[in-house]
């Protein structure tokens, strides 16, 4: 058989070699003219030989370099992300080496004994009165988006890794646009799941979130057409059920006198077009309507104005009437928005003969003071960077307060890197 393979006559084996378990050998060779079978005799051991039996292999033993393993990134995770990440608050330190060496190519993590506060972190803290997170613009639908799934992710885990270095964060102000694309039914949905409570630490949710509607939130929430607030889907009154978000109403105030602070809540989602300065006061209505249930399209246009007019009378009670030092003014909406059509509202955000004041809203996807217009000499924020649903700017993360010894109230913000959040296309899409 060797030599027929070698030959001019056999100028191919067509099928290979096989053993009958006989001591005979067969190959179909293919000559100039037709298929030959030949045989040929071989040792009783050939099969063996030729058709060894498999045996099972253990896996390969890793050993950690410098205490690094390859890490199996979730669906979510990216490289951009593992480059990032670093110390995170589930107890690894992620890292990205590339080449083949400690983990191949592909992210590392090791077991990080970091603290989550550091000396400078603990003596900050004994100077406060506490903090607070805010942030807006999150809840990152995988169907629908224009960002990568790791921005919220990257976020909510930063979250963490920021309270627990404050060691003092009161509550978390949420500005809106919580559930993409359509908002939740009822308290039963399973976004609550699957986009809160499965993306954000139980430590991030042990603290009151207090919150508002965004355009999005009331496309299937019962709220968007009917005056029963109770019938809302994200409204709870009782700042111990933490289940959910707090929002008593779709505006309202709370006081909070350790720190000297009144948190004043609007709805005014009749401005969600006010972006386009052509068109004046009265034509300004909630064009998302459109989306909602309601069988009278008008009867809900009436209804978001007659909320947007009772927030402001709020904003503009409380504004008169608390002695708190400072007032944390928020909406979904930027103050831009309100440029042009409601100029009262703004001279009032920027009166500091009584308050200082802290306005935050978001909407358009970034978190920013550069984009807004400013309510000077008080503070204000764009806080739509959430990462739930497009990049308007690299600027994708929340921000930190932080009330002093002497209650003066202190923002900055916090980051996550562009390609974390925004490795596609972004698209205008609000």
């Amino acid at each position: 058989l060797e030599s027929y393979k070698h030959s001019d006559i056999c100028l191919g084996i067509r099928e290979g070699a096989a053993f009958n378990g006989n001591g005979l050998l067969t190959a179909t060779c293919r000559t100039d003219d037709a298929d030959q079978v030949f045989a040929a005799r071989a040792p009783a051991d050939a099969g063996a030989i030729l058709h060894p039996t498999p045996q099972p292999t253990a896996p390969p033993i890793v050993e950690p370099v410098d205490g690094w393993f390859p890490h199996k990134m979730s669906k979510w995770q990216t490289t951009a992300w593992c480059k990032w990440a670093g110390v995170q608050g589930d107890g690894f330190e992620y890292r990205w080496f590339g080449g083949t060496t400690p983990c191949g190519r592909s992210c590392c993590r090791r077991p990080t004994s970091t603290p989550p506060q550091t000396a400078q972190d603990k003596e900050a803290m004994q100077r406060r009165r506490g903090s607070f997170l805010v942030l807006g613009d999150w809840g990152y639908d995988e169907k629908q988006h224009y960002l990568s799934p790791a921005c919220a992710h990257a976020i909510a885990d930063k979250m963490l890794v920021w309270m627990r270095r404050l060691g003092d964060v009161k509550f978390i102000v949420n500005v809106g646009d919580s559930f993409y694309p359509n908002g939740v039914y009822s308290k039963s949905d399973p976004q609550w799941q699957t986009k809160w409570r499965d993306v954000y630490h139980p430590e991030v949710r042990s603290v009151p979130w207090y919150s508002v509607y965004g355009n999005h939130d009331y496309h299937v929430d019962p709220l968007g057409c009917s005056d029963d607030v109770f019938r809302g889907a994200q409204v709870n009154p009782d700042e111990n059920n933490l289940d959910y978000f707090v929002m008593p109403n779709y505006t309202y105030f709370k006081e909070m006198k350790d720190l000297d602070l009144e948190m004043v809540a609007l709805d005014l989602n009749r401005y969600m077009d006010a972006w386009d300065k052509k068109k004046s006061h009265k034509d300004l209505k909630f064009t998302d309507c459109q989306w909602t249930p309601c069988k009278s399209k008008k009867a809900c246009f009436d209804r978001m104005k007659a909320r947007s007019d009772a927030s402001l009378d709020l904003f503009y009670e409380r504004h008169a009437k608390s002695s708190a030092k400072n007032l944390l003014v928020f909406s979904h909406y930027p103050t831009d928005y309100f440029a042009g059509v409601e100029e009262g509202f703004l001279s009032a955000l920027r009166d500091r003969s009584k308050h200082a004041i802290l306005y935050v809203g978001g909407h358009r996807h970034s978190t920013d003071t550069w984009s807004t217009e400013p309510i000077t000499p008080n503070q204000n924020w764009l806080v739509g960077g959430g990462g739930g649903w497009s990049c308007d700017s690299d600027d994708q993360g929340f921000i930190v307060g932080e009330v002093s010894e002497d209650f003066t109230l202190k923002t900055y913000s916090v980051l996550v890197p562009r390609d974390v959040c925004c490795p596609i296309k972004d698209k205008a899409a609000v």
